[in-house]
């Protein structure tokens, strides 16, 4: 017990002094009847982007995966062990999520590695390498683009990302009846570390824009 790190240690005795005191009704009651989000996050491991955190939800709330650099696989049961697909299918064929997001975030190190990667050298490490090789052809598009600085770029393919993996995410099929029948709803959206903004994707034009929060 003693090498558990202790800053864990001290951010659960706060977490049990003040809000599962607080919420402790909740807790219990989430532990009875079980969880029931309506939406999924896919967003990306980077400890700067906690969905939780930028949406301000509680327990129950959000069904969150994540992974490096937030990247949905396209449909493929091939007998192999996909965590990323396994939990798409759960969300929506077991828990009836409404709404998946998938959320990019500014400065990320998997799509940096990948724009660095573009060309043909080979995959690094037992996993990381295949993994971002789903991002191989967009990144050559964008690390293309000459006119371009390295932080645009970086921007354009952070984004370029999201879209790519909502295209994945509609060859599930169990993901296409729900957005053809209406009962499953797929959106994108960046998040700016530095400056805290959310862009969300436009449906219709692929675009990101700041959503109208109101007042």
């Amino acid at each position: 017990m003693q090498d558990f790190p202790k800053r864990l240690l001290d951010g659960y005795k706060s977490f049990m002094a003040g809000r599962h005191a607080r919420e402790r009704e909740r807790y219990r009651h989430l532990a009875e009847h079980g969880q029931r989000p309506t939406t999924m996050i896919i967003a990306c491991c980077d400890s700067r982007a906690a969905p939780e955190t930028i949406f301000d939800c509680g327990p129950g709330e959000l069904f969150v995966l994540r992974n490096v650099a937030n990247l949905v696989p396209p449909f493929e049961p091939d007998g192999g062990q996909h965590g990323t697909s396994a939990a798409i299918e759960f969300a929506v064929t077991g828990l009836g999520i409404e709404n998946i997001v998938v959320m990019g975030h500014g400065r990320c190190g998997g799509i940096a590695a990948s724009l660095s990667k573009a060309d043909d050298q080979p995959p690094e490490g037992d996993f990381i390498g295949k993994w971002m090789s789903l991002l191989k052809p967009v990144a050559a598009q964008v690390a293309d683009q000459e006119l371009l600085t390295d932080s645009e770029r970086q921007t354009a393919l952070e984004r370029i990302s999201i879209r790519n993996s909502l295209n994945n995410l509609r060859t599930f099929p169990y993901v296409r009846e729900g957005e053809a029948e209406g009962t499953l709803a797929v959106h994108g959206a960046w998040f700016d570390i530095g400056t805290g903004e959310l862009w969300v994707m436009d449906k219709q034009s692929g675009d990101f824009k700041r959503p109208d929060l109101g007042e």
